[in-house]
């Protein structure tokens, strides 16, 4: 038996189908949610791949508890009857003008419910990434999104055959399954990435439109050859009393849950430092796998080093006595589990004369100058943050007579946004924001305070993976409730207020744009792509002489032909990840 392509194309009613499930969703959203439409073709993709799409859609609506629970059964049957249509229609009936061997077309209550068995199972092995997902819409940043895909593309390769063949469950994938899974995951993949780069005008929306339908094709073609598979394999019939039992253990749940584990472990391992990522030597690596935690800033150096004690908190010691050499004020503001006061040191090397100062979570001493935190200090409402970080701005301006420049990396750009919201009219000269979150909370709490059902998950992942952490299990939960709160709005207003007198450079990390919003950068020469994890810019060699030069009234001088590779590396990346990431129902760019 031959699964050929001629096969395939004598089912018009599986093309149709396929191609036209996608190409409705993908319509659907272009009218309700436009920066959705990565998702689309999906609606009809393998079980395993719809399953995930489904999940995701079910974590983006505030709703009750009861209301949740009725949605998810509805969607539940209807994703298990859809799943046992694409089926029936695929199946090779006939293949280069021949019968299919005598094996029947199974019947159509026998795959619903292995359909609806394996999309059970899929939601709820797959919930945690759905919550990483989650978290990665509330506050944008790449690390827990590297930590998802692994697990979720895993745990798709482990179900690639679910609901399909005979006891699956109790069966690995074959070969062929995985490889139409996987062809599946890069056409899905370069979908997105296409329609990314479309608007909504007409022209444009026909063009998307055309795009889904091509995606909806393959997962036609993939369907009729995972049906092909079934159709080859043959239940077992008659075998012994130990290859029953054998062959009743659940193989495919356990690999997916396998892939888990392997991950978890790799972050727990990431997390006490006993891997390290290459390119991130200057950062403490805080998060593989956990929405909570930023990468930290410098480390601290020892005792005997020129940078620590009073002179590392006010910069140089003439500084805030009204030295007249001081060209600059700058208040160096650490991501998420960094420690007070050395993150400026580097800074400081490289622009001397200049007054640093850290910034502190914890706030100022009686003279002025900023208490030392431990990495424990930053799990603060945004609110809070944003208001600490003005007073501290105030209080290097006072000391100093001189406009500020905020140098603020990850959690720390957060603070910047609701700094420049709450207290307009500061004395700020330049921003510089080094791993910027960019459009926080996407998905989130509500103005009226009624939290959608998937935030329970986040809070339980929140705990689940703060215990593993060197974060303790409170992990970051101040903080993300109230950036789903308050982080869209300020985000917004910083957005509305660049070009009103203060200087800007943003300097962005290649792996965000596995994160970044799905509509190009803005052409502006003070957006910079560097090639670089999240974090760890504040001490990175090719990054800090680019701040000192911004700070110092000049260009920040990147190299045109490699930003333009970096740029356009940035943008396809961005829009190949939307198709994984939390659907976006808000608009697409700010």
């Amino acid at each position: 038996m031959q699964d050929g392509t001629a096969g395939f194309f004598r089912h018009r009613a599986l093309v149709l189908v396929a191609a036209g499930g996608a190409v409705s969703e993908a319509g659907l959203l272009t009218l309700l949610a436009p920066a959705a439409r990565a998702v689309a073709p999906q609606v009809t993709a393998l079980p395993a791949l719809s399953a995930y799409h489904d999940l995701r859609w079910l974590f983006t609506d505030a709703q009750s508890w009861p209301v949740f629970a009725l949605v998810v059964v509805a969607v539940l049957l209807a994703r298990s009857g859809m799943d046992t249509l694409l089926f029936r229609l695929a199946w090779p009936v006939q293949d280069a003008g021949r019968e299919i061997g005598q094996l029947p077309r199974p019947g159509s209550g026998r795959v619903f419910w292995s359909c609806l068995a394996l999309t059970l199972l899929a939601w709820v092995l797959l919930s945690p990434v759905a919550t990483l997902a989650f978290g990665v819409a509330v506050l944008p940043f790449s690390w827990p999104f590297i930590a998802a895909l692994p697990i979720m593309l895993g745990m798709l390769l482990a179900l690639s055959h679910g609901g399909i063949l005979t006891s699956w469950w109790r069966r690995l994938p074959p070969p062929r399954a995985v490889g139409w899974l996987l062809a599946s995951f890069a056409a899905l993949s370069a979908a997105a990435a296409v329609t990314a780069r479309l608007n909504t005008g007409p022209l444009d929306t026909m063009e998307a439109l055309g795009v889904a339908a091509a995606a909806g094709l393959v997962n036609a073609r993939a369907w009729y050859g995972l049906a092909g598979v079934a159709a080859r394999l043959h239940p077992r019939e008659h075998v012994s009393v130990p290859a029953r039992v054998l062959l009743s253990f659940p193989y495919a749940p356990l690999a997916a849950v396998m892939v888990l584990a392997l991950v978890v472990g790799v972050a727990r391992l990431m997390f006490t430092g006993t891997i390290r990522i290459s390119g991130a030597a200057s950062a403490t690596v805080a998060v593989v796998g956990n929405p909570l935690a930023v990468t930290a800033g410098t480390r601290a150096p020892g005792p005997g080093h020129p940078g620590t004690g009073a002179a590392a908190r006010s910069g140089t010691a003439g500084a805030d006595s009204g030295n007249p050499t001081v060209e600059n004020a700058v208040l160096v503001v650490a991501g998420w589990g960094s420690s007070c006061c050395n993150a400026g040191n580097a800074l400081r090397a490289v622009m001397p004369g200049t007054t640093v100062r850290q910034f502190s979570y914890v706030g100022l001493e009686r003279d002025g100058q900023p208490v030392p935190n431990g990495p424990d200090a930053d799990d603060i409402p945004l609110p809070v943050l944003g208001d600490r970080m003005a007073a501290q701005v105030v209080a290097l301006h006072t000391a100093t007579h001189r406009p500020v420049d905020v140098v603020a990396e990850s959690e720390g750009t957060l603070g910047v946004y609701a700094m420049l919201d709450r207290h307009p009219g500061l004395p700020v000269g330049s921003v510089v924001l080094l791993s910027p979150i960019i459009q926080p909370g996407q998905v989130g709490g509500t103005s009226g305070g009624v939290l959608p059902v998937p935030e329970y998950a986040l809070d339980e992942l929140n705990v689940l993976v703060g215990s593993m952490s060197p974060y303790g299990p409170a992990g970051a939960a101040q903080l993300l409730t109230s950036v789903g709160e308050f982080g869209a709005d300020y985000f917004d207003h910083m957005v509305t207020s660049v070009g009103t007198g203060v200087r800007w450079l943003a300097v962005i990390p290649l792996a965000d744009a596995l994160t970044l919003p799905s509509c190009g950068l803005p052409p502006s020469p003070d957006v910079v792509v560097v090639s670089a994890f999240h974090g760890g810019l504040l001490g990175d060699a090719n990054v800090l002489p680019m701040v000192a030069r911004f700070l110092s009234g000049r260009a920040a001088a990147a190299p045109v032909p490699q930003q333009d590779s970096l740029r356009n590396a940035a943008e396809l990346i961005s829009g190949a990840a939307a198709a994984w990431r939390m659907p976006q129902t808000s608009p697409a760019c700010p």
